[in-house]
């Protein structure tokens, strides 16, 4: 058997590649839309992909599900656990619908679903059985189910996909996965999970890649819940503290759900010369992106530009900054090649941003303005409508300053009603170090408003003699 993670630093999610190497078949488990990877690997050990499935209905990416299928003619198989309200779209109507028990034959190898309800109601797990080695499986796949050192949260449906306390009955139902599907294993099954440390998934993902039930069962802190059987305090734990959910993730979660749209052949890059942008962004007919650090945005950058700092993180801080349900105007990029300009282009389409048509590898020749910036020791001296903290709401609540409202970078373009007229006065904004503010930033002064950063954000101010943080429990 060949079994290979994929794993996709930016958005800490991983796929999986699983072949018979008697039979030369394969599948793929919970892809992505750039699909190069996946296609490499077959023909490196000359495998046909014959099969393609995902674990439950993403939220953080877009499925490249139907991008695969399409690409090779393998089968779809999709979930048709969860009721109607989790059914899969028209755009699986060639897909197997599979339910608890279904099972996939590679050659060899048995790959058998498991239905884990909780972090969404339609979730499946796959138990895979190597049977040339033994005729008991030895890993499975838990998808947002099983992290290692945490659980999928439950509250996604509230916080991303309008739902209204369905994390109530997610967490019951994650205590009853665990119970009775999971932890009926044998301790020696490897449990390989979607996501890694930094997901918005969970709360407190490890970094590690893989588990095995037996390591989970006896050092995990839900063990001891299941161990005495206390649904309500492992509900109570679980629920605490979760992270603000991102909100490009009810985006996802709906065309997930319905079918993402088919790339199919990518289109070339065209490379713009200085004058060409310029006239393009005179029209207002493209939107340039500076993907340089905030440091070098702030010595002068296009103005309305959005920050996208760098491949690494392209697709997190895209989905930021661009929405594709309300803004239809074509990407150019700053890049230092064509390469890296296509990289570029490969992260964004993760997050369902298709709109990536061009690049430039210098800013001579274009008009730059600076981004207005404030100091910490200046900060009480500068008029201000709102001082924005544009972090995690857990963040927050460990310490922020006198003042300041939160609004997480990720979901500040989806709620603009919550922050001064446009013509109110000056916005400042502040992260952690400066990273997040310069992309927030960037959004909000495209949408019009007057926004200053604070240099070097809050490690910057809590260093100046005499600052104090605030933090949750001194408020309250």
């Amino acid at each position: 058997m060949l079994l290979e993670r994929i794993y996709d630093e930016d958005l800490a999610q991983a796929s999986y590649f699983i072949g018979c190497q008697a039979k030369g078949e394969a599948i793929v488990v919970d892809p992505r839309r750039d699909l190069d990877v996946y296609l490499d690997i077959a023909e490196k050990n000359g495998m046909t992909i014959i099969g393609v499935t995902e674990t439950h209905i993403h939220a953080d990416y877009l499925s490249g599900t139907r991008e695969l299928a399409a690409r090779t003619g393998a089968k779809m198989y999709v979930s048709d656990e969860g009721g109607p309200d989790w059914t899969y779209g028209d755009g699986f109507d060639d897909a197997v619908r599979m339910r608890h028990g279904h099972q996939i034959t590679l050659g060899n190898i048995t790959v058998e679903a498991q239905h884990t309800p909780g972090h969404t109601p339609e979730h499946l797990s796959f138990l895979i059985t190597d049977g040339a080695q033994s005729s008991e499986p030895g890993f499975v796949l838990t998808g947002d189910f099983v992290f290692v050192g945490d659980l999928g949260r439950p509250d996604l449906l509230d916080e991303a996909a309008g739902g209204v306390d369905t994390r109530f009955e997610g967490a019951k139902q994650l205590f009853a996965s665990l119970r009775d599907r999971f932890l009926t294993l044998p301790d020696y099954v490897q449990v390989l999970p979607a996501h890694g440390a930094g997901s918005a998934c969970g709360k407190a993902l490890g970094s590690v890649p893989s588990s095995t039930v037996g390591y989970e069962r006896n050092f995990s802190w839900w063990s001891r819940y299941l161990k005495n059987n206390d649904e309500q305090g492992f509900i109570a734990e679980l629920l605490e503290g979760q992270p603000d959910a991102h909100a490009y993730f009810g985006r996802m979660k709906i065309e997930n759900r319905e079918g993402p749209a088919v790339i199919g052949e990518v289109q070339e890059l065209t490379e713009y010369t200085a004058a060409e942008l310029t006239a393009a962004l005179a029209n207002d007919s493209v939107i340039f992106v500076d993907t340089r650090h905030n440091t070098e945005v702030h010595t002068g950058t296009v103005p309305r530009s959005l920050n996208i700092p760098g491949v690494e993180k392209a697709a997190s801080y895209g989905a930021w900054v661009y929405n594709p349900e309300t803004e239809s105007r074509p990407l150019v990029l700053l890049a230092d090649s064509r390469e890296e300009a296509e990289e570029l282009r490969d992260h964004l389409v993760r997050v369902g941003i298709d709109s990536a048509r061009g690049f430039v590898t210098s800013l001579d020749g274009l008009e730059l303005v600076q981004p207005q910036i404030v100091l910490p020791k200046d900060l009480d001296s500068v008029d201000r409508a709102l001082l924005l903290d544009v972090r995690n709401k857990t963040e927050y609540a460990d310490g922020h300053l006198p003042g300041a409202t939160q609004l997480s970078g990720g979901r500040v373009l989806w709620n603009l009603g919550e922050l001064p007229a446009k013509d109110a006065g000056t916005i400042i904004t502040y992260c952690q170090s400066g990273v997040r503010n310069s992309v927030a930033a960037s959004a909000l002064r495209r949408e019009g408003y007057d926004v200053a950063e604070l240099k070097g954000s809050y490690l910057a101010w809590i260093a100046e003699p005499g600052n104090e943080p605030v933090v949750a429990a001194a408020a309250a």
